[in-house]
């Protein structure tokens, strides 16, 4: 098999999605994301080796949302271990990420770990298991991405707790079935700053290195998970990473991935590499418009999938 020539897939592909701009929109419900400039577009992906390829913005930091919440279940499934699917579900919603309606249904038990309500039973875990949920957090993506200056952006983490009523609506609908063990206010604080983290598309696809290597982090040398638990995290972004629309994005890019309303996905080819793209504009799903497009493209002119 030939070397794959990633710089000029990066190269041919940051042309050709240009004539999607425009055709999705900037998340408007969070304020400090609102103000982000839509045009934005970077992409990075970084080998198991360790070799880095990047195009357009690629390390301009961007808020990373729900992206944070594949860090943030790894930490949970190493303090709890399978006793953590007692708390919240490993099936796809086919809902929106937000819905409430679900969870009442449900009788407080979130159908999975990437919806904010199963995400905020993550949270709740680590907050009660860990001292200081929000280091921890931040020391762990660290780690993992190899950037020691990460950290969270303040701006974004109060836009998120002004206008998070749905948020603490859910955690409170939790906490009366008994799906949240602390403080509602601390387990909301610390999501909220969990969202905020600032990345760049370097960062997250060095992030995600350890899911691409079974587990394995390679920039620490540090075995993160087994790698059964490993491909148990690529199996849930695979059903569940991409909010209602994961069966369309499975279909046009086929790689395990998650997404986050500011813009930015991150998908990996085990074994092989992790790739990561931002592109503020959304699809109705809260997807990245442009962003989907390109990863559509990478899948496609690399040959690499895990179909």
């Amino acid at each position: 098999m030939s070397r794959i020539d990633y710089q000029g897939v990066l190269d041919e592909i940051i042309d050709e999605v240009q004539s999607e701009f425009g055709k999705g929109h900037v998340a408007s419900y969070i304020p400090a994301l609102k103000r982000v400039p839509p045009r934005k577009f970077g992409m990075a992906a970084v080998t198991v080796d360790g070799d880095v390829f990047s195009v357009g913005d690629a390390f301009e930091a961007f808020s990373i949302q729900s992206i944070s919440k594949v860090f943030t279940l790894s930490m949970a499934l190493n303090a709890k271990g399978v006793a953590l699917w007692q708390r919240v579900g490993r099936e796809p919603s086919g809902d929106p990420f937000n819905s409430l309606v679900q969870l009442e249904h449900e009788r407080g038990v979130p159908r999975n770990p990437f919806i904010n309500a199963g995400a905020l039973v993550i949270t709740d875990c680590l907050v009660a298991s860990t001292v200081n949920a929000r280091r921890q957090i931040i020391d762990f993506i660290r780690r993992r991405s190899g950037n020691a200056g990460l950290c969270y952006d303040v701006e974004v983490a109060r836009s998120e707790k002004t206008h998070g009523h749905l948020n603490a609506a859910m955690a409170y609908f939790l906490k009366s079935h008994d799906n949240l063990n602390s403080d509602v206010e601390a387990v909301l604080d610390v999501y909220f700053h969990q969202c905020a983290i600032a990345m760049s598309c370097v960062d997250l696809a060095r992030g995600f290195l350890y899911l691409a290597n079974g587990g394995d982090c390679p920039l620490s040398g540090v075995s993160v998970h087994e790698r059964s638990r490993a491909k148990r995290i690529n199996a849930l972004m695979m059903t569940c990473g991409l909010y209602d629309s994961v069966g369309s994005f499975a279909f046009r890019v086929g790689m395990p991935a998650k997404s986050g309303v500011g813009g930015g996905i991150v998908g990996v080819i085990p074994r092989v590499l992790s790739v990561a793209v931002w592109s503020p504009e959304l699809d109705p799903s809260g997807n990245s418009h442009v962003g989907t497009k390109a990863l559509e493209l990478f899948t496609t002119k690399t040959g690499m999938s895990v179909f």
